[in-house]
């Protein structure tokens, strides 16, 4: 659809989930409009079929906070826009109520604790400062890959404690897993998917089983391994949890980090503040994961009929609450347009959700660019880009697959 278009057309007549304006960034005229007129909006004809739109912050916040109103349990279709046949949705806490959300969640919960987050900064500046030994000055290199992907796989790999030599299979299941397949052809599609990712499924099952047969660890697949709530997981469960933690582990920091760099030389003024006051670190992660948005929607499902900010929202109705409008929200974020990295209230965002769903691993995706751009500061080095970036085809994930950079002493 021509963007310029949508100008008189009617809100219920839009699809906001036309990857097309995802990749051109030019999604935000849709949701401007929805913010201002409708922020509450039904809309008939999608490629997905009917849904709801939730579009301001603080909507977005009391819907998440409704949860058994506003469901992501897996028998209602769980996170997806799109709709999953069963026997292929990826279970876990993130597509599950409570109680089940909560015996499963506080089983990883560790894996974030002061002290464990404490040991994993350690390890993550050691491994940012070998990866930037060994990139070139002054050279075109393309960054997602020789640092975005490199990083957060690394981290990954420990959190697992997954065989490093292998650990770039986790970005590989990862992208898979957040293929945008095209819509209106066979169902068979997320089948595929499904089978595609046999791979990870058996390399997860093993690695489960020999856990159970050693004393229990601080990595997230012995923890597993060791509960009573997930000990004896099927094939089905123990995908879904590890994909779970695979995809949230990989997509927020890795495509923050690249994001990020863009949203700098986009804001050179911006650049040159941090260059002059190394401590705004601390204000500009956070801004950046508002700015990025790395997760641009999460779908909920109605479980009764509700009155909705004066919308009639159906038993059954699917209900998508987009986070990247909620943080272009200017009712509650001050000149969202802009990236600003001293605001005065930078964690003001709805990137991490809210609620029983709220992100469980935001203080280390946090902790990791913090460290990132910590030592890249300290090497008096600046990341210059030298051409646009290469955006996903994907309404779901705020993607970033190619960035040409060049790194320089500043």
């Amino acid at each position: 659809m021509d963007v310029a278009s949508i100008k008189g057309m009617p809100l219920e007549d839009i699809d906001p989930s036309d990857q097309t304006r995802f990749v051109d960034w030019t999604l935000f005229e849709v949701f401007d409009r929805m913010r201002k007129e409708r922020p509450v909006c039904y809309h008939k004809n999608t490629q997905y079929g009917p849904f709801w739109s939730i579009t301001k912050y603080k909507d977005i916040m009391e819907a998440e906070l409704d949860h058994k109103t506003f469901s992501s349990d897996a028998k209602y279709g769980g996170i997806w826009i799109k709709e999953q046949p069963q026997d292929t949705i990826r279970k876990s806490f993130m597509v599950a109520d409570p109680p089940v959300h909560d015996e499963q969640r506080k089983v990883v919960n560790p894996i974030v604790s002061p002290f464990n987050l404490q040991r994993m900064e350690e390890f993550v500046r050691a491994e940012t400062n070998d990866i930037l030994d060994g990139l070139p000055l002054d050279t075109e290199i393309e960054w997602v890959d020789a640092m975005s992907v490199e990083l957060t796989g690394r981290v990954l790999a420990r959190l697992m404690d997954f065989p490093f030599e292998d650990r770039r299979l986790l970005t590989e299941w990862s992208d898979l897993v957040n293929l945008d397949l095209k819509v209106g052809g066979e169902i068979t599609d997320e089948y595929k998917k499904y089978e595609a990712l046999a791979p990870c499924g058996a390399y997860f099952r093993k690695l489960y089983e020999e856990r159970k047969e050693l004393p229990p660890q601080h990595d997230l697949v012995s923890m597993l391994a060791h509960a009573s709530n997930t000990c004896n997981m099927n094939d089905q469960e123990l995908r879904g949890m590890i994909i779970l933690l695979m995809v949230g582990g990989n997509d927020t920091t890795r495509n923050t980090i690249s994001g990020g760099a863009v949203a700098l030389n986009e804001y050179p003024h911006e650049y040159e503040k941090l260059r002059a006051n190394p401590a705004l670190v601390e204000s500009m992660v956070p801004e950046m994961i508002r700015w990025v948005s790395p997760v641009a929607h999460m779908r909920r499902t109605a479980t009764c009929d509700t009155e909705f900010k004066g919308e009639k929202i159906k038993k059954g109705d699917k209900v998508i609450l987009w986070y990247i409008s909620g943080n272009r929200d200017e009712e509650m974020i001050e000149d969202p347009y802009n990236f600003i990295i001293d605001r005065k209230n930078p964690r003001q965002h709805v990137s991490f959700g809210f609620g029983i769903h709220r992100c469980f691993g935001n203080r280390l995706a946090e902790m990791q660019l913090r460290v990132f751009w910590e030592e890249l500061l300290k090497r008096n080095l600046m990341i210059e880009t030298l051409g646009p970036p290469k955006r996903r085809f994907s309404n779901f994930v705020i993607g970033i697959d190619e960035l040409p950079v060049k790194l320089r002493k500043a």
